[in-house]
């Protein structure tokens, strides 16, 4: 057209901007595509022309359309991958299970595996302890038989070596004046006396002085006022038996008799003696009553004080102050038997004859004690008590005799034979062997019981060949015979095997 501006024909020439389409819609689930209507036709106009403007900022992107509401929603990614990688699982198997199950356990067992290991290898080790190899060692030669009295009750025993045996009923009976050794006993322990020393000087009241005229019981003649000394005290007490002086004494030491009983029937508790009841410190009292086993458990704790063993072997003394010498009324046994050793008679109506007795025999150079106890012996047919005491000395005197003849030496053990082993407690051994003879004393028929000993020092965990350990030991109580024992080969301390494998 006659007129017009080219740029403005040019422009007109252009088609028309495309209009914007809208976004795609979702795919139907169904597999059905809609057709989107077409929008009708639109005749062109000439676009006016616009102003230059300034460069304008590039538009921001814009959001992407939302789904239609009734949009089926997409899986998340996690989950379309689940989809796409999930896979049936194959059917269950035994292979299967098992290997499941070691899968989730195995871990568990390791770990648990782990602490026990560590609990093993750091928890304490027990103590090692000796094992005695072999039996006891039986003396030979004929068996002894101890000629027992035949009624009453009798107990006896060679201190270190072991008991000879008991007859008769264990029960209690009255003791008589053998209680006056629990007396003594009593009283030393309270004020001890070493050998060759007098003690305090004790002075005699009243009482003790109008008692020395009692003529139904035994008494020593003393006057009030009148000072003795402890060991002449005792002396009064256990050679002719003052029952005066035994009362004397209690008062003395406790205030009271009564006070003084309590502290007898103490003392029979602390040696074991659980048969044996106090009720006065003579004796006089039929309720005062024990048994010989028990007085035997007596007899070897008294044997141990210097000066009570000086005194019960005396047959006689010359006291000063006194009218008379005092003798003892089992001067005879002592006369009769060069190895008699006292300790104390007791008779009466109720209790009969009873004795207290000690006896030695040395062998190879060594004194060997023996004590006993004869209980509730009588005269047939007779009430008086001194002849209720001759039957008694009579008997034990019997028994004294055979057991000395009967004790012969032995050698147990001979130096180097293995006699044990150290237990570790994790099945370590180590065996032990004698450092030289262990000779013993018994009689035949004894059967020695042998026993391994650390002395209380404690046994090594590890110590070299040669390292003496311990002791071995025959026989029971103190003085038993006993040789230095050392180890046959090397010990070592329990390894980390054995830590891990113990069960105990």
């Amino acid at each position: 057209m006659a007129g017009e501006s080219p740029g403005t024909a040019e422009r007109q020439k252009e088609p028309a901007e495309t209009p914007e389409q809208p976004a795609p819609e979702a795919p139907d689930p169904t597999g059905t595509p809609e057709r989107p209507e077409e929008a009708p036709a639109q005749p062109e106009r000439p676009e006016p022309v616009q102003p230059a403007r300034p460069a304008e900022a590039p538009a921001r992107p814009e959001a992407p359309p939302k789904p239609p509401a009734d949009a089926p929603a997409q899986p998340a990614p996690l989950d379309l991958l689940a989809q796409l990688t999930n896979r049936t699982p194959p059917p269950p198997s035994a292979s299967r299970t098992v290997a499941r199950r070691l899968k989730i356990w195995s871990p568990l067992v390791l770990l648990l595996a782990v602490l026990l290991g560590t609990v093993q290898l750091v928890r304490p080790l027990p103590d090692p302890k000796f094992v005695v190899a072999g039996n006891p060692y039986t003396f030979t030669g004929e068996a002894f038989a101890m000629p027992w009295p035949g009624e009453g009750q009798a107990a006896a025993e060679v201190v270190g070596v072991g008991s000879l045996g008991t007859y008769g009923e264990r029960k209690p009976v009255p003791t008589a004046s053998v209680a006056k050794v629990m007396t003594a006993y009593v009283i030393l322990k309270d004020h001890p006396l070493k050998a060759g020393e007098e003690g305090e000087r004790i002075t005699i009241d009243a009482t003790a002085a109008k008692e020395a005229g009692a003529q139904e019981e035994s008494r020593v003649e003393v006057s009030e006022g009148q000072d003795y000394t402890q060991f002449q005290m005792l002396q009064m007490l256990l050679i002719p038996s003052g029952n005066n002086i035994a009362r004397q004494l209690a008062r003395w030491d406790a205030g009271s008799e009564d006070a003084f009983v309590k502290k007898m029937n103490e003392a029979a508790r602390e040696l074991g003696m659980d048969d044996t009841t106090y009720t006065d410190p003579s004796g006089l009292d039929a309720s005062t009553v024990s048994t010989a086993v028990d007085q035997v458990e007596l007899a070897r704790e008294v044997m141990k004080n210097d000066a009570l063993r000086t005194i019960v072997k005396m047959p006689n003394a010359d006291v000063p102050g006194l009218p008379d010498r005092i003798y003892n009324n089992n001067d005879d046994l002592l006369v009769t038997n060069p190895g008699g050793l006292g300790i104390k008679t007791g008779s009466s109506g109720p209790a009969g004859g009873a004795l207290m007795w000690a006896a030695k025999r040395t062998i190879e150079g060594k004194e060997r004690l023996i004590v006993g106890a004869t209980m509730a012996q009588r005269q047939a047919g007779s009430d008086d008590a001194n002849a209720h005491l001759k039957v008694v000395k009579e008997r034990s005197y019997k028994m004294i005799k055979a057991v000395q003849d009967a004790l012969v030496p032995a050698t147990v053990v001979r130096k180097g034979d293995v006699v044990g082993h150290v237990d570790d407690g994790l099945g370590g051994r180590t065996p032990v062997v004698a450092t030289r003879d262990l000779r013993a004393v018994g009689w035949g028929g004894l059967k020695a019981q042998l026993e391994l000993t650390d002395g209380g020092k404690g046994i090594p965990r590890e110590a070299k060949a040669g390292t003496e350990v311990g002791a071995l030991a025959v026989g029971t109580g103190p003085g038993r015979a006993q040789v230095p024992v050392a180890l046959r080969k090397d010990m070592a301390a329990p390894g980390a095997g054995a830590k891990l494998t113990r069960l105990g």
